[in-house]
């Protein structure tokens, strides 16, 4: 038995996901192309679990006649009604899906934006955080069903500065 066979055999899976932080998920040929799918799958994952645990944190209320807190019940999902499970499933599975896309789809543009403002200017600072994040605002504004302008230029501002803090206090934490 050679050695690279033996390697293998006693490669744990924790082994294979400390491998995925080295070399990444994808080697699509470009750095930046690895870098956009490699937040987008990895953003499309962590939407798809808290959509999933909000709905089941929702639905454990409603099963339990838990008090309601705000005054009137607020699904986020309109779609799950209690009709079959069948249409729920399917209602869940849908929304779940739209979701993962909204936040696979922030992560890649702000991750590539971010990557390719650094290429051109030549630094990574607050500057490419803020101008990435206003335009990850934006697009994630305009994939709401009722976007309007006020709401498209709210979330470019809160974008420019959620993302701009970040990167201020990268350092300090």
């Amino acid at each position: 038995m050679s050695s690279s066979n033996s390697s293998l055999e006693t490669r744990s899976l924790f082994d294979d996901f400390r491998g995925f932080e080295k070399g990444g998920f994808f080697d699509l040929g470009h750095p930046l192309l690895n870098r956009i799918a490699e937040s987008f799958v990895k953003a499309a994952g962590i939407g798809a679990v808290q959509a999933v645990s909000r709905e089941a944190y929702f639905t454990t209320l409603d099963g339990n006649d838990a008090p309601d807190i705000g005054g009137g019940k607020k699904h986020h999902f309109p779609n799950l009604k209690g009709e079959t499970s069948r249409k729920s499933l399917e209602a869940l599975v849908k929304n779940t899906g739209k979701e993962s896309l909204q936040w696979g789809m922030a992560a890649g543009i702000y991750s590539g934006l971010t990557y390719g403002l650094k290429e051109a200017r030549g630094a990574h600072d607050w500057k490419n955080s803020a101008v990435a994040g206003a335009i990850t605002g934006v697009a994630l504004a305009l994939t709401s069903e009722d976007s309007s302008h006020e709401q498209v230029v709210q979330c470019a501002i809160t974008g420019a500065a959620i993302t701009t803090a970040a990167n201020l206090l990268t350092g300090i934490f």
